[in-house]
């Protein structure tokens, strides 16, 4: 194999493209350290900045979705000009492989490349493909999924269960009591934490609220990340209510390590990436899917865990009348708690990204 590798990985648009997309980079970083890769975005998309700030170049093309706006009448013109911005960076750069993750740039760079003969794979995260993974997927040399039953998209042949690439520091293997003291909340105490996505979740911060006054009387305590919309008002709540000592509300929580070492119970999103997460750290979990997801993938994500007795699923219409109720009854459940824990843990695919990077390279050892 030549020491002068090159990859092109496309994709983003959320964090739950952007973050498999640098994991699987970092993967192979680490396992051909002269490698070189480009990433190719969105204009004016996230990937735009986290990648950069990763240690990755990155390259943007003029794409978007289709909405009802007026904008979207240019929609032909744009895909016209990525497919050929993206055509011009690949015979550019050369790459061994394109990497698609999803998201509107990796449909004209798969496209691209498909074009130019250059190996293309997958990576899907959700139970649901997305439309511009199954779009591309059909020429795809391989796609890596996270989850059973894609059959119906992508030719079975063609399927790989790797699970989803994980972020580096994602584990729950802190010590509690320092987790504890980072958060500000008692060790002995029952902890939950609450993660509506880094923009928060309207739905669960409401659900969370109308109930509030029950941490009065329980020993529960929450660590619930807002996002920046609903901080002030969070903090607003608590105080009202005098529940400064039990109730910690934060915009955005980098320490997520610390975070899932000391809570004993989740409330999540279900997007995939927050799944493969709580996999790993074999939490319980409250999901409250996202009802404006693309195709509602967030119900199907979560359906498969509920099916498996993984987890259990509160629809975001619900959540001032059954959040709360749910929570305090799975807290109060120890040996469902331990079902649970069990259950997910088969879902954790904790060598995701290498397993990825030796799909990618039996792709390019074909080519040679």
């Amino acid at each position: 194999m030549k020491n002068d590798l090159r990859f092109v990985i496309s994709g983003g648009g959320t964090g739950g493209h952007i973050f498999p997309a640098i994991a699987i980079a970092d993967a192979l970083k680490r396992k051909y350290p002269e490698a070189e890769i480009l990433f190719i975005g969105a204009k004016g998309r996230m990937e735009m900045e986290r990648v950069p700030k990763a240690g990755y170049k990155i390259e943007g093309l003029w794409i978007s979705g289709f909405t009802k706006d007026p904008s979207s009448l240019l929609l032909p013109a744009k895909i016209f000009d990525s497919m050929n911005k993206a055509a011009r960076i690949l015979r550019r750069f050369k790459p061994d492989a394109v990497i698609g993750v999803g998201g509107f740039a990796s449909g004209p760079t798969l496209a691209a490349a498909n074009t130019l003969r250059i190996p293309t794979i997958i990576q899907e995260q959700n139970s649901y493909p997305g439309k511009t993974n199954r779009r591309v997927g059909r020429r795809a040399k391989a796609i890596c999924v996270a989850y059973n039953g894609l059959e119906q998209w992508f030719p079975k042949e063609k399927i790989h269960f790797t699970g989803n690439p994980l972020r580096g520091n994602i584990n729950g293997n802190c010590d509690r009591n320092e987790a504890a003291e980072y958060f500000g909340v008692k060790a002995e105490q029952p902890v939950v934490l609450l993660v509506g996505g880094s923009q928060g979740a309207l739905g669960i911060n409401k659900g969370i609220s109308a109930k509030l006054e029950m941490f009065k009387d329980s020993d529960m305590q929450l660590i619930w990340q807002t996002g920046k919309f609903y901080h002030e008002q969070a903090l607003k709540e608590v105080k009202e209510l005098g529940l400064e000592e039990k109730v910690k509300p934060v915009v955005f929580i980098d320490r997520m390590d610390l975070a899932y070492s000391v809570a004993d119970v989740v409330i999540s999103r279900a997007g995939a990436m927050s799944i493969s997460e709580l996999a790993l750290v074999q939490k319980p979990v409250i999901f409250v899917p996202l009802p404006t997801a693309a195709e509602d993938h967030q119900t199907k994500n979560a359906q498969q865990l509920v099916d498996a007795g993984a987890a259990i699923m509160v629809r975001n219409d619900e959540t001032e009348t059954k959040l709360i109720p749910a929570l305090k009854e799975l807290l109060s459940d120890q040996e469902k708690q331990d079902k649970m824990k069990a259950n997910i843990a088969q879902f954790a695919r904790p060598n995701a990204a290498d397993d990825i990077v030796e799909i990618i390279m039996k792709e390019v050892r074909r080519q040679k």
